[in-house]
């Protein structure tokens, strides 16, 4: 059992005194929906459970550390299951063994359909059934629709749980139908006190949260990349030389959001408002809002083709290339 995030305790103990049977946890990424709906799962299948959570050592936590519990249901893309050690069904599994496709990114229909064949069978255990999705905006308008009419009318003793980063995006029908809950900042002390703990040195930990946007999760991940405060720092001089070395390290979403992140804190000091992601002495003066305006939303381009580029290498050229061009471009007129 891995332990909860300590920012997420208060969260789990305020869910378990609800009462329904859908919820959608909802907020930015980094700040532990999965680890959440995890843990309300486990508490809620647990055979001693506490109102902090579940005992941990029972054999229905036993059954989910495990991930073979009858009673619990994840619905994840396939790249999602295989990465936090979820099994594939035997066809799945077999199919991507043998090359007869890759891994799935989104939440495919024929599981959410087996996932609704789940909810009408009867508790092995005896203490109900959940079926937990993440990252539920994976989820295409048909295999949503699937789901919709299980959770208009649950049969049995069934709770749903979803977790999104993306909560927009889910169809109105699906939000309406759960008891939406936003996940807490974490104070920045908790933050740091918990990457000092998985290993990241004191003096990193504030610059990595600062390019994380304050999201913890985010921070240790890019720690555990090779990401250093000192390279973050120096990323927009790069881009203002065209140095696409400065990104050669990061896939092209990774390196899309490197750049939003530069364009949003540009914005910022534009309009007067302090930066987010950088220190301010790190940014070049920024271009015309006119400039950063086309830049934005030519990424936001982008990031919807990043998961497939035809080309790697030259989409990080050409987006290397865009930034230079931009940073280069005529500052705003002054009266």
């Amino acid at each position: 059992m891995t332990p909860l995030l300590p920012w997420l305790h208060d969260p789990l103990a305020e869910l378990l005194r609800q009462r329904g049977h859908a919820w959608l946890l909802q907020g930015p990424s980094g700040l532990g929906q999965y680890e959440l709906a995890l843990a309300l799962a486990r508490t809620w299948l647990c055979e001693q459970p506490t109102g902090q959570g579940a005992c941990g050592h029972c054999g229905s936590c036993h059954a989910i550390d495990v991930r073979t519990h009858a009673d619990l249901c994840v619905l994840m893309p396939e790249v999602a299951m295989m990465e936090l050690g979820w099994p594939l069904d035997e066809k799945s599994q077999a199919d991507i063994e043998d090359k007869k496709r890759k891994p799935s990114k989104e939440i495919r229909v024929e599981a959410m359909r087996d996932a609704v064949g789940f909810a009408q069978r009867t508790s092995a255990r005896g203490r109900g059934k959940v079926v937990l999705v993440y990252p539920a905006e994976r989820m295409n308008a048909i295999t949503a629709n699937a789901l919709l009419k299980t959770l208009e009318e649950p049969v049995g003793d069934v709770r749903f749980v979803l977790a999104s980063e993306a909560a927009w995006q889910l169809l109105p029908t699906i939000r309406s139908r759960c008891i939406g809950y936003t996940l807490p900042w974490p104070a920045t002390e908790k933050a740091q006190a918990w990457l000092a703990e998985q290993g990241v040195p004191a003096a990193d930990a504030d610059a990595l949260l600062r390019a994380a946007g304050g999201r913890p999760s985010d921070a240790l991940r890019q720690a555990r990349n090779g990401g250093s405060p000192k390279g973050w720092a120096l990323l927009p001089k790069a881009m203002a030389r065209g140095d696409v070395a400065a990104l050669a390290d990061q896939a092209p979403r990774q390196a899309i959001d490197s750049l939003q992140k530069l364009c949003h804190d540009l914005m910022a000091i534009g309009q007067g408002a302090a930066p987010r992601f950088f220190d301010e002495a790190d940014l070049p003066k920024p271009p015309s809002s006119l400039a950063l305006a086309r830049w934005s939303k030519s990424l936001a381009a982008a990031a919807r083709t990043a998961e497939h580029p035809f080309n790697a290498g030259l989409m990080l050229e050409a987006l290397v290339s865009e930034a230079r061009s931009t940073l280069h471009s005529a500052p705003p007129r002054r009266p």
